[in-house]
């Protein structure tokens, strides 16, 4: 019997469900049919794999040829299976030998010519195929990004003839070399360049160590966006089970990766016309959004009362569980999205409201309008609201008359303030449940007088309570003390400034 079955995967979500490509050929009229529930760009891919075959120097068979994408009722796109179906019928009809294929997965485009083309999603395919203790083919243009997965065996090929000298032992095609990668990657900004803002300065590095949520309020040119695009410097690098799943977010993405720097916290910052596809994800085949991406990492939304307010409440949720949950129809994807939210926005339409120069004109009700743009429960999910305000002449001409701190030395800091956390309970500051702060959150009795009593006057929510005494218990670490002190609480309180202003 003319069968031969090739092994592969294929993308749902994150992972690469295993994907068993079959292969028959019986007598009959020549045709060649797919089935296994594949979309239209792997029922092309009989036109691409005939081409492909037959510009290899091999014979395609002129038979009846069935291909069964097995399961069934998993959806099947894009070419990534066309490497496997080719070595299917060749192996169906004898070109190639049989038996060595149940060692292999495969994965990649061919083009007509027989070249292997990369594909997304290479990453996650070789961390499932290590997993079941099988090597990997794939074209040679992924083998960047599938050797981050330690231990996997790959073996990259340019082109089918390639592929077929190996399992026929003519040409062995030797594994990829385990890649010499950066643990540290090299920034052109950092946070000396920025003069004065030391308040700011020091709320970057308080959510940095505890990662917290943040949200500068300032006229504009006073410095926000530059702060913000600093706060990577500041982060400690990922460790490799993090940096693998952000890789394998980005690897399925349009996006692409880069490898040296994989292990860089991710930083995204979508324009204000981002819709909410485009921050959570979507498609009919879903992919990653901005959140997602910036899994692991910062996301930073500049001109925050700009987005659109339904775009701006699908955040919610996902601030709060650390996942997004994609639904269509005939499938569902879910995307870890365990993001750090950085914002900014103007005080007024005008943006200089408070400003010494006196130049807004803004009535009250176009500045109350302007901040509702911005719901009160996202407010009530950012843990510091500070306010950003212009520079004096002289520090911005000279700087800090000791010079400014570098973002090396507030690294180290943030560093030694996180491993304290991880070491105490397993995480950041900033993912503590309601249990964990009943038992490290632990205030005197002044504690409790004075946080009841700015509950009560500014109106906080049960959830402002929590992340109050999150953000005091960072503040607290930073300083070295296993208690929370009244002045790191007090600290903690002044960061909600918008709680008292609304």
């Amino acid at each position: 019997m003319s069968l031969a079955v090739v092994h592969s995967r294929g993308r749902a979500g994150i992972a690469a469900p295993p994907v068993t490509v079959e292969v028959h050929i019986s007598n009959g009229l020549p045709a060649l049919n797919i089935v296994g529930l594949p979309e239209a760009a792997v029922k092309e891919s009989k036109d691409r794999v005939r081409g492909a075959i037959i510009n290899s120097r091999f014979e395609f068979p002129f038979q009846r040829i069935t291909i069964n994408l097995a399961p069934a009722d998993l959806p099947k796109e894009g070419g990534r299976f066309d490497l496997a179906i080719a070595l299917g019928i060749l192996a169906a009809s004898g070109a190639i030998p049989k038996d060595k294929l149940q060692h292999y997965e495969c994965l990649g485009e061919l083009s007509l010519s027989g070249e292997l083309r990369p594909v997304t999603g290479a990453l996650p395919v070789a961390m499932h195929c290590r997993d079941a203790g099988r090597q990997l083919i794939l074209p040679a243009g992924n083998v960047a990004e599938a050797s981050l997965i330690r231990d996997a065996r790959l073996l990259p090929a340019r082109n089918l003839l390639e592929v077929c000298a190996h399992l026929k032992g003519q040409t062995i095609i030797e594994p990829a070399p385990e890649p010499d990668l950066p643990h540290h990657a090299e920034f052109a900004v950092d946070f000396a360049d920025v003069h004065g803002q030391y308040h700011v300065k020091r709320a970057f590095e308080i959510a940095a160590s505890g990662g917290h949520n943040l949200l500068m309020l300032g006229p504009p040119g006073t410095g926000k966006s530059m702060l913000a695009a600093r706060l990577p410097t500041i982060l400690p690098s990922l460790n490799e089970a993090q940096a693998q799943e952000t890789a394998a977010i980005a690897s399925i993405s349009d996006q692409g990766m880069d490898v040296r720097r994989w292990r860089q916290p991710p930083f995204r910052a979508p324009h204000h016309t981002a819709s909410a596809a485009a921050l959570v994800g979507g498609g009919s085949n879903p992919k990653p959004g901005e959140i997602s991406l910036s899994h692991n990492g910062a996301l930073f939304l500049d001109e925050l009362p700009e987005f659109d307010r339904k775009v701006l409440e699908v955040l919610r949720e996902p601030l709060e569980t650390g996942h997004i949950t994609i639904s269509r129809a005939n499938r569902q994807a879910d995307f870890p999205a365990r993001f750090q939210l950085i914002a900014a926005m103007n005080p007024c339409p005008c943006g200089y409201w408070g400003d010494p120069s006196g130049r807004c004109r803004c009535t009250s009700e176009q500045i109350a309008r302007y901040r509702a743009r911005v719901s009160g429960p996202l407010l009530d999910r950012i843990d510091m609201h500070l306010d950003v305000p212009r520079v004096p002449l002289d520090v911005l001409r000279r700087g800090s008359p000791d010079g400014e701190e570098n973002s090396s030395s507030i690294r180290q800091r943030v560093i030694a303030t996180r491993e304290l956390a991880v070491t105490r309970q397993g995480g950041l500051n900033a993912g503590l449940g309601a249990k964990d702060v009943k038992q490290l959150c632990t205030l005197p009795d002044a504690g409790h007088q004075l946080l009841e009593q700015a509950m009560e006057k500014f109106g906080l929510s049960h959830r402002a309570y929590h992340r109050i005494l999150k953000l005091a218990r960072t503040i607290a670490d930073m300083a070295g003390s296993s208690d929370i002190a009244i002045h790191h609480l007090s600290e903690a309180i002044s960061y909600r400034k918008l709680d008292r202003t609304r």
